[in-house]
């Protein structure tokens, strides 16, 4: 049993359909449900020498909810010190250290860690607002990186993806639906061939507040794929039977 301190303002939440433990804090950082959506959506590869890379890790929530898809190494990197902490309390919490490594540091500079052309899979649950002058942004510090191009910004996102990947390598993305098309032009400048494009709305009636993008480094261009919608919610309110697996498991 491992033994761990929280701070004042961090609690332990579960992922129950995995048995996953979080480490997670209001005020500094909590997952949401893009994390489980891409954590599910990304393919990881069994085997034990794959090589996965999790950017803007935040807490290690992608990492920690796709450790159970592979027997391969898992890095999670993280700019913000306090949350690459909480991922490696987490990561020690679920007894994942053999597997996971959480790295603290700008993901422009991941080549100091992980060698260029050698990951299998790359994902990234990024900050979904542009840092334009008339931006409104929390003022918690913490939310407003993890939520705004402060620190990066998309293209230098895709590049690092692009950089990191092996040829047929796959990288896998949640975004706003409003910026796929950036996200796509950034992809073509980077030789990320989309091949899946998945969206989410949060109820019936309503547009798409997320998507979920998948690419493969150098692959042939189109053969894109449009998988069934996923919705979060139905008309009652209550989760959509997919999204309620994702979260407690099947019934």
């Amino acid at each position: 049993m491992v033994k761990l301190t929280l701070k004042p303002d961090e609690r332990i939440d579960q992922l129950y359909s995995q048995d996953i433990q979080i480490i997670q804090s209001p005020e500094v950082f909590a997952f949401s449900l893009d994390a489980v959506l891409l954590a599910d959506f990304a393919k990881l590869p069994l085997r034990a020498s794959s090589q996965t890379v999790d950017l803007c890790a935040g807490n290690g929530a992608v990492g920690l909810f796709m450790s159970h898809k592979t027997r391969g190494q898992i890095a999670e990197v993280e700019i913000q010190p306090r949350l690459a902490d909480m991922a490696r309390r987490s990561v020690a919490l679920n007894q994942l250290a053999g597997q996971m490594t959480v790295y603290e540091g700008d993901l422009a500079q991941v080549n100091q860690w992980i060698p260029k052309d050698s990951a299998d899979v790359v994902t990234c649950n990024p900050p979904y607002f542009e840092d334009l002058p008339d931006s409104q942004k929390n003022p918690n510090r913490y939310l407003a990186i993890a939520r705004h191009e402060i620190l990066t910004n998309l293209a230098t996102i895709v590049e690092t993806t692009s950089g990191l990947l092996k040829m047929n390598g796959k990288a896998y993305f949640v975004h706003r639906p409003d910026r796929l098309f950036q996200l796509l032009q950034l992809m073509a400048d980077n030789r990320l061939a989309p091949k899946r494009i998945r969206l989410v709305y949060p109820k019936p009636n309503r547009e798409a507040n997320m998507v979920l993008v998948e690419a493969i480094k150098d692959g042939k261009p189109g053969g894109v794929r449009f998988p069934a919608p996923l919705t979060v919610y139905d008309a009652q309110g209550h989760y959509t039977p997919e999204v309620e697996a994702l979260l407690y498991g099947r019934q």
